[in-house]
């Protein structure tokens, strides 16, 4: 490994374990006021598509937050892992068949409808003061990210995290996607992009 992918992997581990130590009680008090500070503070359209996530671990719990963004009209769907390199978003729709899809989690099954999001809520380990962001490592996001471009396409990106996730500095990678807004229970932070 690169010396920059050790000190990833290490603030990874450090912030999860310190996500991991919060009270699971607090943590969900905290997922209910973060889906109203959303609802006041992110506008979306109505049929405006969002994905959200289905959280795992001791991740926020969005669906709170969903919820509040599909009662201003929004379209929701959720990440549908492929295989081991690729997530496609899939449309959320009350009622409609889940499935596992790894990693503890579960996802609309796959006659749910592919969307392309304009608005991504995206989990993350830990994040710094610039917008950048360490994921869980397999690249799922920074892929599908990717591909949005290729497509033309440039959604905001939203990070999702509690603030002890927060780190002094992410170690700079190329293929990194920098993401300008963070939410955590101390608000919706807009970051200026630096290099």
């Amino acid at each position: 490994m690169t010396p920059s992918k050790d000190l990833k992997k290490q603030l990874r581990k450090d912030a999860l374990a310190r996500r991991d130590a919060l009270d699971e009680f607090w943590r969900v008090e905290i997922a209910l006021e973060m889906a109203e500070t959303a609802r006041d503070q992110i506008a979306v359209e109505p049929g405006q598509i969002v994905s959200g996530f289905w959280p795992m671990r001791s991740e926020v719990d969005v669906r709170p937050l969903m919820f509040a963004l599909r009662e201003k009209g929004a379209r929701l769907c959720l990440p549908a892992i492929l295989d081991k390199t690729t997530i496609v978003f899939r449309e959320l729709v009350r009622g409609a068949p889940m499935v596992e899809m790894g990693f503890g989690t579960v996802g609309p099954h796959d006659e749910a409808e592919v969307l392309d999001p304009s608005l991504m809520l995206i989990p993350l380990a830990a994040f710094d003061a610039r917008g950048h962001r360490i994921g869980y490592g397999a690249g799922y996001y920074d892929r599908a990210i990717a591909r949005l471009a290729d497509k033309g396409l440039t959604p905001r990106l939203i990070g999702i995290a509690f603030d002890c996730q927060e780190v002094a500095q992410v170690p700079d990678e190329n293929h990194d996607v920098i993401i300008s807004e963070i939410l955590t229970e101390s608000g919706l932070r807009r970051f200026t992009p630096q290099l």
